[in-house]
């Protein structure tokens, strides 16, 4: 079973530490139960990658410590 998001309708959301930057960070969709797409800001109609929660989660916890 895949957990496909609906990009179209995907609400994304910059980084908070991109400083107000509009091409230079990272973007997730919030709106897209148990899966989190990424993309990057200058590419918007460019290729997501699609992480399950879990991983998500995961990585953010690395990337803090």
């Amino acid at each position: 079973m895949t957990n496909t998001p609906d990009l179209p309708t995907a609400v994304w959301r910059k980084s908070s530490y991109s400083d107000g930057g509009d091409n230079n960070c990272v973007e997730i969709a919030e709106n897209c139960p148990g899966v989190v797409p990424v993309r990057d800001s200058k590419l918007p109609a460019g290729p997501v990658i699609v992480f399950g929660e879990d991983s998500w989660s995961s990585f953010l916890a690395g990337v803090k410590a």
